[in-house]
């Protein structure tokens, strides 16, 4: 999944993007309200780390413009606001959830891993036919048998399983595994779907098409 996060403390910022991107998020980041509108127009994303007090105005505008577009992200306010009015303002403005800072990073991911789950149906498990992911160990299975994955093909994986039976083209897998840095260009989606191809492939059934010039697809089994 691709997350943005509006943040303008620089060492939090790292932090925060060393521990998103080891979880297997694609990340991108955005330091004062002007980036962070850019951006969302731009890009799809599936959650946005906001913070409150940015130098240029107030996150409070992010969220309002966010929730002017039905569809549109989750949003995970982190801010050092921790006045109960504030946090009922938040929510109100249309955020899912409020994080005061300080915070542990662990709290911060089970948090997230909550906001993305709404798509799955509420749960941490994710099945479809022989394989199942739990999104919240990191742990991939076809059958009974353990896949090791590493973070981006788990990403992989999750994004079709969400998607079984449709074809999904790989600029769309681009767009919300890779971050902004991602060339477009080059052949980095094919090379990690051929390798967790590999991975899934039981008794020579890999499980994940390739539709020619339209994306990948994969097959919902029994």
């Amino acid at each position: 999944m691709r997350l943005l996060v509006v943040e303008d403390e620089e060492d939090l910022v790292v932090a925060l993007k060393v521990g998103l991107v080891r979880a297997g998020y694609a990340v991108d980041v955005a330091p004062d309200v002007d980036t962070a509108t850019e951006k969302l127009v731009v890009n799809d994303y599936d959650l946005v780390l906001l913070d409150l007090n940015l130098p240029d105005g107030d996150g409070f505008s992010v969220c309002r413009a966010i929730r002017a577009h039905p569809g549109g992200p989750r949003i995970l306010m982190l801010t050092a606001r921790d006045r109960l009015a504030d946090r009922v303002r938040g929510l109100d403005e249309g955020a899912d959830d409020y994080l005061v800072k300080p915070f542990a990073l662990p709290e911060l991911l089970a948090r997230i891993r909550a906001l993305l789950r709404r798509e799955d149906g509420g749960t941490a498990i994710v099945a479809v036919g022989e394989l199942r992911l739990d999104t919240a160990r990191f742990e991939a299975y076809r059958g009974d048998r353990q896949l090791q994955l590493t973070p981006k093909e788990f990403s992989v994986l999750h994004y079709l399983m969400t998607r079984p039976g449709r074809v999904v083209p790989a600029e769309e897998l681009l767009e919300h595994v890779w971050d902004e840095y991602a060339d477009p260009f080059t052949n980095t989606v094919r090379v990690t779907v051929g390798s967790l191809r590999r991975k899934v492939t039981g008794d020579d059934d890999p499980l994940i098409e390739t539709v020619i010039r339209q994306g990948y697809r994969l097959r919902e089994t029994r």
